[in-house]
């Protein structure tokens, strides 16, 4: 009996050739004897609604990474002409400002990974403890001017590898926290203090680094302005990263930091040789062991009448951090969150700091003597108008002028010191000055924790504070006319404005 037919070839398929032809049919099979017929095999249809989400997402990433990559392109660009403008890449100051750059962002990430343990302000305890976050804050200064300072000052052909060993110790010590700080180690709080002070030192090595980089044509208000805008960006960008690494864990932004300080240590080697001094150094007055007073009349007669009005901004400044966290506790603004005056007053500060650092890099600037008295004058009516009428808006407008006159008076100071002071005394000057603004700082917060929590009576008592320091600036420039200064001016037309 011979097998049934086959089937017809279904839509699409031909008959096989014969010898493809299996011996015995495949009953169950349809398409037993046939193969697929490109000819006439149907066209696929249209694509499914998954394959084109498919091919939009994939679209749109490559476009998202495409507009990335160019913005990425066109900042690195936009940076690298902010940094070699008006000369600084010949000079040598570009290359300054990316070692700074890079400093700051270590110093961020670092900052924003302790932010929780050792750099937390107890705002929550009582004020004694509150004393203790001022002792861990004054330590580092503490030990930088009778040590450190003369140490960096006394450094023969060596300050690049000064800056650099700065950098270096906080790259070992962020690697030691990151250890520290997982396992609640007893090393934290010395290993964070060691943080500090190296960041400090480093802030006494740059700055009396800038003069020998200055390029012609550029003030030292400027160039020290263009540093903090730099650094600045580099806040933003070491905080982000270290902001997203620390949602893994504490340990992962501290990694962040030790990188970024690796980093900021090759550049440091990689400065120009001009950084490098040839000369000994020497402190600024007789005797190491002078007193604040002798050293206040060893100064030149415009440092010492900026440093006065630039202590007000510092008084101001910690005055202002402590008294609102406490302030908002007893007297909040009706109708508005502690919480929220609090950030409100410190973006408005920030954003203070940042329109110093724009103004300061303006092409024309008044004489800094001029322009840190009327900053002063401006903090005492910001600080009037907080006393009589407690709003959202005095405590705003005191923050943004306390931001505005912390950042340009310290612009101004340092434009004075690094023109008015000679070479071999500039290091010692720059860490006693820092040393004395610190001290002030904490002197404003200490004030901030011992008055009562009465706004009147509390901005009235800084108001107080500041009329002090311009009545001990005037008082140092009338004192100091007709007196032979131990410090002569070998520049001082190198920071009039162009």
């Amino acid at each position: 009996m011979k097998p049934p037919p086959p089937p017809p070839p279904p839509p699409g398929w031909r008959r096989a050739a014969p010898e493809e032809e299996p011996d015995a049919p495949q009953w169950g099979d349809e398409n037993w004897g046939y193969e697929p017929d490109a000819e006439t095999q149907p066209i696929p249809g249209p694509p499914g609604r998954a394959y084109k989400v498919t091919q939009v997402v994939g679209r749109g990433s490559r476009g998202a990474a495409r507009v990335v990559g160019a913005g990425t392109r066109a900042g690195a660009r936009r940076y690298q002409q902010f940094t070699s403008a008006h000369g600084a890449d010949a000079s040598g100051l570009a290359k300054l400002i990316q070692l700074h750059t890079a400093n700051v962002a270590g110093d961020a990430a670092l900052t924003v990974s302790l932010a929780g343990t050792v750099f937390a302000l107890p705002s929550d305890e009582a004020r004694s403890q509150v004393a203790l976050f001022l002792a861990l804050t004054m330590a580092p200064f503490v030990i930088l001017a009778p040590l450190i300072g003369p140490l960096l000052d006394r450094f023969r052909h060596g300050r690049r590898w000064a800056i650099g060993t700065t950098l270096a110790t906080r790259a070992f010590l962020a690697w030691v926290l990151a250890s520290a700080i997982v396992d609640d180690s007893g090393w934290l709080y010395p290993t964070a203090l060691g943080a500090l002070v190296a960041s400090k030192s480093y802030a006494v090595t740059r700055a009396a680094a800038v003069p020998r980089l200055l390029p012609d044509g550029i003030t030292l208000v400027k160039a020290n302005s263009r540093l903090t805008i730099a650094g600045l960006l580099g806040m933003m960008v070491g905080g982000g990263l270290a902001g997203a690494l620390s949602r893994i864990g504490p340990d992962w932004s501290l990694r962040a930091a030790f990188v970024l300080y690796i980093v900021a240590t090759v550049l440091a080697i990689r400065l120009p040789a001009a950084v490098d001094s040839d000369r000994g150094e020497s402190d600024f007055t007789e005797g190491d062991a002078a007193s604040p007073a002798r050293r206040l009349r060893a100064l030149p007669l415009s440092v010492r009448y900026v440093l006065w009005l630039v202590t007000g901004a510092r008084m101001l400044s910690g005055f202002l951090t402590l008294f609102l966290v406490f302030l908002m506790r007893e007297h909040p603004i009706p109708g508005l969150d502690g919480s929220l005056v609090l950030g409100l007053v410190a973006g408005a500060a920030g954003s203070g700091s940042a329109l110093g650092s724009f103004i300061g890099n303006r092409k024309r600037n008044p004489p800094p003597e001029a322009l840190a008295t009327a900053l002063l004058a401006l903090a005492v009516v910001a600080a009037v108008t907080a006393t009589f009428v407690y709003s959202i808006w005095s405590l705003v407008a005191l923050g943004l002028v306390t931001g505005l006159f912390s950042q340009l008076g310290k612009l101004s100071l340092d434009a004075l010191i690094q023109s008015d002071v000679q070479d071999q005394l500039r290091g010692r000057v720059f860490a006693w000055s820092e040393t004395l603004l610190q001290t002030f700082w904490v002197i404003g917060g200490a004030v901030g924790i011992a008055i009562p929590l009465r706004p009147g009576l509390g901005f009235g008592v800084i108001t107080g504070l500041l009329l002090l320091a311009l009545g001990a600036a005037l008082r140092s420039r009338a004192t100091g006319q007709g007196r032979s200064a131990i410090l002569p001016t070998p520049r001082r037309a190198s920071r009039q404005a162009p």
